[in-house]
């Protein structure tokens, strides 16, 4: 045994949790249906690139997918506390109920508060397959803004006409809540939560990610744009309307997630393998 591992053995008593690396749990594979493990393995890869690309928040924010049904009972993946974005597994994803409690043997464990936000939204969309939360500096930042997000560039335009808002309650730990996120959410399929963060659907991880791409870049790009002088020049909400249906194709299934996601995947096998174990 070396010392690292000795120091965080020693951590891990002395916090009284027992919290395993991910990468020593037995396989899943195998043991889960092959629908399963494939969406845990795309699940994992959205973790740990949102990591790769500087949207982690250590462990305080979720990703989540809708598994099959399992007897008539709804099933959704969900990361476990104790894991870091950059080391999570498809093995190490949490198996929850509509309420967010666990259904699955697991050695970790996980707050059923957490998953208030992303189950009221797999319950009320059909098509909410995957919902991706962040609380980047920059999203969070023109949460904050009383504009919201503005028509300043392309990335906003792409995305702008296509975002609800919903005001902020707090940390979202309130079941209460969820209706009224549903309905400021409506059918959009971007949700700025105001003081809090940013969120995307989509119908699998490639599109919901792909959809926050945009989003964070937009974010970003407005507020490096706001460091100017002068007020940035924002274009008409004609423009806009008209980006946005020339961007509306990168999100359609079976296109949108054959855009980009290939590569993705081919860059985190580069730069971090090992999320499909």
């Amino acid at each position: 045994m070396n010392a690292q591992t000795e120091r965080a053995e020693a951590v891990g008593q002395t916090s009284g949790f027992n919290v395993p690396d991910p990468q020593t749990l037995p396989s899943l594979k195998g043991k889960v249906s092959d629908e399963e493990w494939r969406l845990r393995c795309d699940l994992a890869a959205t973790y740990r690139l949102a990591a790769l690309y500087g949207w982690d928040d250590m462990i305080f924010t979720h990703i989540s997918v809708r598994c099959p049904d399992e007897g008539g009972k709804e099933r959704f993946l969900i990361n476990p506390y104790g894991v870091f974005f950059d080391e999570m597994t498809a093995t190490s994803l949490v198996k929850v109920d509509v309420e967010g409690q666990v259904v699955a043997e697991t050695p970790y464990f996980s707050n059923p508060a957490g998953f208030t936000i992303h189950s009221a939204l797999h319950m009320s969309r059909d098509d909410a397959h995957a919902v991706l939360h962040l609380h980047t500096p920059y999203g969070v930042a023109v949460s904050a803004q009383q504009g919201g997000l503005k028509r300043y560039t392309q990335f906003a335009m792409i995305v702008h006409d296509d975002i609800a808002y919903h005001g902020y309650e707090g940390i979202a730990t309130d079941h209460d809540e969820r209706e009224r996120i549903v309905a400021d959410m409506g059918n959009h399929n971007f949700l700025i939560l105001r003081n809090h963060g940013t969120l995307t659907v989509g119908a699998n991880c490639a599109t919901a990610f792909l959809r926050m791409y945009f989003l964070e870049q937009a974010c970003r790009a407005q507020i490096l744009a706001q460091s100017d002088t002068k007020e940035p020049l924002e274009e008409p909400a004609e423009m806009g309307a008209k980006v946005l249906q020339q961007g509306a194709p990168a999100f359609v299934p079976g296109i949108g997630d054959n855009l980009a996601w290939p590569g993705l995947i081919r860059k985190l096998n580069r730069a971090n393998p090992g999320f499909d174990v």
